[in-house]
């Protein structure tokens, strides 16, 4: 069987380590760490300004052209940064995160946004903000595209993983229903869906090949798809 094209790409946003998060007060802590939501300064001011635009890997796996901005479904929202990243190209975005307290870091998160700049409002007035597990609130949606961005499995390395993911993966936990949601987006996806994955990362049992896949230093993107 005919193994999946792949793309490499030089996209510099995947291989730098991103700008330093805030140290701003927030209302989501652990083991005395702060978990901030951005949308103004650090990694994501960063990336606005330098990462590539359209040419980045994500933008590219989710279908932006030049003439083309597709409606997007983060089902797995985390910080919400792909989600604004595609939101600052021009795409309508629904986040939908089911943890509590990261669901109220990221609305804390867009109301500063709001409060921000008028480019940076104009940014996030794209980005709807939804409660609750993907898996039942994709069911009653037919979106063009859906990320999918679950709690990476363990690294194979020693590298020890960034602080504020550690401090994420103990309030939304490993994804054991990563699968599971993988199929509910691969049924109500009119275009594609897109699963963001460590570049080095097994494939997730009983779940298609990719019809492609986008390749950077430490993250790969396996585009599905669907229409």
């Amino acid at each position: 069987m005919k193994k999946p094209a792949k793309e490499r790409t030089a996209n510099k946003a995947d291989e730098k380590d991103p700008a330093p998060i805030s140290d701003a007060r927030n209302p989501v802590e652990d083991f005395g760490e702060a978990l901030f939501c951005d949308f103004v300064g650090g990694a994501v001011g960063h990336r606005l300004k330098f990462g590539g635009g359209r040419g980045q890997a994500l933008p590219k796996a989710a279908g932006f052209t030049k003439g083309r901005t597709p409606s997007v479904v983060d089902a797995t929202a985390g910080f919400g940064r792909d989600a604004f990243l595609l939101a600052s190209l021009g795409a309508e975005v629904t986040l939908i995160e089911r943890s509590p307290d990261v669901h109220a870091m990221l609305e804390e998160g867009l109301k500063r946004a709001r409060e921000a700049d008028e480019r940076i409002a104009a940014i996030v007035a794209r980005m709807t903000l939804l409660h609750g597990d993907a898996k039942e609130i994709l069911a009653d949606m037919s979106p063009e595209v859906v990320v999918v961005d679950p709690m990476h499995p363990p690294r194979k390395t020693t590298a020890l993983v960034k602080k504020e993911m550690r401090v994420l993966r103990s309030y939304v936990g490993a994804d054991p229903d990563a699968e599971e949601l993988m199929k509910v987006a691969l049924s109500v996806a009119t275009k594609r869906v897109v699963l963001k994955w460590p570049v080095k990362g097994d494939p997730l049992e009983n779940i298609r090949k990719p019809s492609h896949q986008l390749i950077g230093k430490s993250t790969r993107y396996d585009v599905f798809m669907t229409g």
